[in-house]
């Protein structure tokens, strides 16, 4: 039998061999460019979808501590519907019983001590008389039914992942430092 070797070939399937693993250090070096960047960003949207559910639960509690203390005004008490059951108070809610809603519905995933409540009870042009000014033997009330109720919940957030943003800085309504998020709720007392 009679074999004839073609060197032509052998040199360039040599050649091919040879170019094939002086490329398997390129494909390393763009393999690992490409995880870093997918890395970067699969962070991102984990910790932007942290600092929207950290907004939500700002903004919804907010919401929910000015509904609930519409209905736990200065006449809470007087009659029987405020015994202390389902979301009722046992008599008419103040910024302390606020502040004790909020700190109550704080969901996994959220810092309580970064969480701050004001409640106010800010006097409206339409207000009854009796939200700023004595009225008769009536003392002024600012939680009586027809005056305004407004609660600020603010949240100091931090980003948990690597190579995000991060803030030193302290920013009212926010006692502490990171990215302050806010939600004011405003609503008329009607209980």
């Amino acid at each position: 039998m009679l074999t004839i070797r073609n060197s032509g070939s052998a040199a360039r399937a040599r050649a091919s061999r040879l170019g094939r693993s002086k490329e398997k250090g390129a494909t390393l070096l763009e393999y690992a460019f490409i995880v870093g960047l997918l890395l970067t960003i699969l962070f991102g949207i984990m910790g932007f979808g942290q600092a929207l559910y950290a907004y939500h639960f700002v903004n919804h509690v907010a919401k929910e501590a000015a509904r609930w203390a519409a209905v736990n005004g200065s006449t809470c008490g007087l009659d029987s519907s405020c015994n202390g059951a389902g979301y009722m108070n046992n008599g008419p809610a103040t910024a302390a019983d606020i502040n004790t809603y909020v700190q109550n519905h704080i969901p996994p995933g959220i810092v309580a001590s970064s969480v701050n409540t004001a409640a106010t009870w800010p006097v409206k042009t339409n207000s009854p008389t009796v939200c700023s000014a004595a009225v008769g033997a009536q003392p002024a009330t600012p939680n009586y039914p027809g005056c305004t109720i407004q609660v600020q919940v603010a949240y100091a957030f931090t980003f948990t992942f690597p190579l995000l943003p991060t803030s030193s800085t302290t920013t009212a309504p926010c006692t502490q430092p990171g990215f302050c998020l806010s939600s004011t709720s405003e609503m008329v007392i009607i209980h």
